[in-house]
């Protein structure tokens, strides 16, 4: 069998070679004629799956490692009998680690007190229950609005969209991108949705460029409706918007799930669920040479510190957003550059705090948050 890999997927290399035809290569590279012949193909968001691509050729599966899966005509696949997966979930802690750091950076530039805020979080999946949780670990009032959930679940733990554009002071979205129908999601922060704030909050988007409309969020930070935008995701990337770029407090090349854990999580259920498919032996394959953290310890002494600083601390040094947005703002012509080359980026598993003068509870909530404690 043939099987076509994006080459900026990591830790595959090697996975396949023993039972398959394995070809690599850049997202933009693979064309119709390529995979004629393939029977599979594992993929990133940069390669459009629809007719155009697919059409005639003897492909029969498609695995995208990533958690969205906009980027696959699925309508297209289904009538044409061509099964696809994607990896849910599979960076969902490294957006948590995006956020947290985020949200410690508005706090220092603005001397905020996060266990004074409400933060709305709009899509509670895989990455938004994620963000909700240490949402609620650094004291936040924290508002859940996920209506495919309420539907299931019934309304005890969700709110209104109204609710939260009327109490929160932060609100970061976590939607698919859905086109149309009772959930969708796109241009979901439209002109309408900025007039209707009661607040002036902070916003984050994390999940698709398309959710929010640039004009319209452009005009919310010149009229004031809202304090600040954060954003990883931008409509026509890699042709992102400049004046967006400008006006947006924190910016990212769309990097918020690009930790070395999220992408080895992705990379492994994208080659178990080829495996799978094909019967290949594989289902048990794990990656390997997964890179190790720079300065894997974190020593903290809390003395004379706040719980918020403590734990800033600790969550800054795992990854500080700053420096992807200096980077990212000094060449913005290189989105995809930045992207494939992004550096290593460990989750809080990967990393030991050992600390004095810190009380039981802040470590237990560092605990929570996934840190290794080790108190002196």
């Amino acid at each position: 069998m043939k099987i076509i890999i994006d080459d900026k997927i990591p830790y595959i290399c090697g996975a396949f070679e023993a039972v398959a035809e394995v070809i690599y290569l850049p997202g933009s590279k693979t064309t119709a004629t390529i995979v004629r012949d393939a029977d599979a193909i594992i993929t990133r968001t940069r390669t459009i799956c629809n007719e155009k691509l697919l059409a005639g050729s003897t492909v029969k599966f498609i695995a995208t490692a990533t958690i969205g899966y906009d980027h696959i005509d699925t309508d297209y696949c289904d009538r044409a009998g061509i099964k696809w997966t994607n990896a849910p979930g599979c960076n969902s802690r490294s957006v948590e680690q995006y956020i947290a750091s985020a949200l410690m950076v508005l706090a220092e530039e603005k001397r905020l007190n996060l266990n004074e805020l409400t933060i709305g979080v709009v899509g509670v999946g895989n990455v938004g229950s994620k963000v909700a949780r240490v949402c609620g670990l650094l004291g936040m009032k924290v508002l859940l609005n996920d209506p495919p959930r309420e539907r299931i679940e019934g309304s005890a733990q969700f709110v209104s969209m109204e609710q939260i554009k009327s109490e929160a002071d932060i609100i970061t979205l976590h939607v698919p991108l859905n086109i149309k129908g009772d959930d969708a999601t796109y241009h979901l922060a439209d002109d309408s949705f900025f007039k209707s704030l009661k607040k002036k909050p902070v916003l984050i988007n994390s999940c698709r460029g398309e959710v929010v409309r640039t004009e319209s969020v452009k005009l919310a930070l010149i009229k004031g409706e809202i304090a600040d935008f954060v954003c990883d995701c931008w409509e026509n990337e890699p042709d992102i918007d400049l004046e967006l770029l400008e006006m947006t407090r924190l910016a990212t090349p769309h990097i918020a799930g690009y930790s070395k854990d999220g992408k080895a999580t992705g990379t492994l259920m994208s080659v178990q669920a080829v495996s799978n498919f094909f019967n290949l032996g594989l289902d048990n394959w794990r990656p390997e040479g997964i890179e190790l953290p720079a300065q894997p310890v974190i020593q903290i002494d809390g003395k004379g510190l706040t719980e918020q600083q403590i734990i800033s601390k600790a969550i800054l040094h795992t990854y500080d957003i700053r420096n992807d947005d200096a980077l990212f703002r000094s060449k913005p012509a290189d989105f995809e550059k930045q992207r494939g080359d992004y550096p290593t980026r460990r989750e809080f598993p990967a990393y030991t705090i050992e600390a004095t003068s810190v009380s039981q509870e802040t470590m237990q909530k560092l605990k929570k948050m996934g840190f290794i404690i080790k108190v002196i």
